[in-house]
């Protein structure tokens, strides 16, 4: 891993709403000139998800759709064609409008255990169930996205490419409440040095800088930061006191945060200052110096922006740069 990964000072999560490839390529890389990401558009449907999008990365496992969600197949299908045909697309129209581009460029993939607790085995069972399949999850995932960054260099050679795993269902992977098939019961809770390890392994794949997202409640910062990541991507508005030490260590320890501060719905924005108030105040309350603020954190949405409008998406996007601004020129 690069030991100075160069970050711009904001950024989106992944998703927007709408399905036109280019549309999606222009207003990203419109919003962000330092530090544009490559979007997904689940509104196409299955294989447009992120789990399909990453489904269709993998390397020697494929899947397909059932009523119940993504399910493992012998060999690859419509279903995979379909989320490799879209994410061809998508890599098209970012190569078009990012032409002489240099600098960093955020490309996101589904994590190996929220990816263990959405695909299903044969029998119907999430793989998380089996040790085995989430090993043999993790390193076909390796794999394909050390295939998706060689092709990503030839498209846009002056990128640094900084990968985000989302991770939405670790903390419930951790804590045992992944349900299983029947509802009736949930999957046993997988040990934090297995999910750490599992991690460790997808981390390694990239030789540039690695973060993960997770907009649930309970972000294991201490868990990310021992597993190697550079950064970490969250909901600022779900944080509690119990998440203050461990952020405080993480900063301390060189590791970005990625706040999530606009609201990814439709919602009237507050002015950029107030959209990172609450980051200042962490800072203070944390005893960091403000001078590091700046360096330390990107803005982005609080989460994917799927469920908004376009118009929304758009000015969310654009706040999101704003606030970053505001921060930096006012970090008291």
């Amino acid at each position: 891993m690069n030991d100075t990964p160069q970050w711009g000072p904001a950024t989106g999560v992944g998703s927007l709403p709408g399905g036109d490839a280019r549309e999606a390529a222009k207003t990203v890389t419109g919003s962000f000139e330092d530090f544009p990401f490559l979007a997904e558009l689940p509104a196409r449907g299955p294989g447009a998800d992120m789990i399909g999008r990453t489904l269709g990365m993998l390397v020697d496992l494929y899947a397909h759709v059932e009523p119940s969600g993504w399910r493992i197949s012998d060999r690859p299908g419509r279903d995979t064609r379909r989320a490799r045909s879209w994410l061809g697309e998508d890599l098209d129209a970012l190569e078009e409008f990012t032409q002489g581009y240099e600098g960093p460029l955020k490309v996101q993939a589904v994590g190996p255990w929220t990816l263990a607790a959405a695909l299903e085995l044969r029998g119907g069972e999430a793989a998380l169930g089996d040790p085995g399949a989430c090993r043999d999850l993790a390193a076909s995932l390796a794999e394909g996205l050390r295939a998706h960054f060689a092709d990503l260099a030839k498209r846009v050679p002056g990128a640094r490419i900084v990968l985000q795993l989302d991770e939405p269902s670790l903390t419930s992977v951790l804590l045992g409440q992944i349900r299983t098939a029947s509802g009736y019961r949930t999957h046993r809770a997988v040990d934090r040095q297995v999910v750490e390890a599992a991690l460790r392994d997808v981390i390694a794949a990239h030789d540039g800088p690695v973060t993960v997202h997770s907009c649930a409640p309970g972000v294991p910062f201490a868990l990310l930061r021992r597993a190697g990541v550079a950064g970490v991507s969250f909901d600022f508005g779900l944080l509690t006191e119990r998440d203050e030490e461990p952020i405080g260590e993480a900063v301390e320890a060189g590791t970005k945060l990625f706040a999530g501060v606009v609201p990814s719905t439709d919602t009237a924005l507050s002015d950029p200052g107030g959209s990172v108030m609450g980051v200042r105040t962490l800072w203070r309350r944390l005893g960091l110096n403000p001078g590091t603020l700046a360096e330390s954190v990107v803005i982005t949405p609080t989460c994917g922006l799927a469920g908004a409008s376009p118009a929304y998406a758009r000015a969310a996007l654009a706040h999101c740069a704003r606030a970053a601004r505001s921060l930096a020129d006012n970090p008291e």
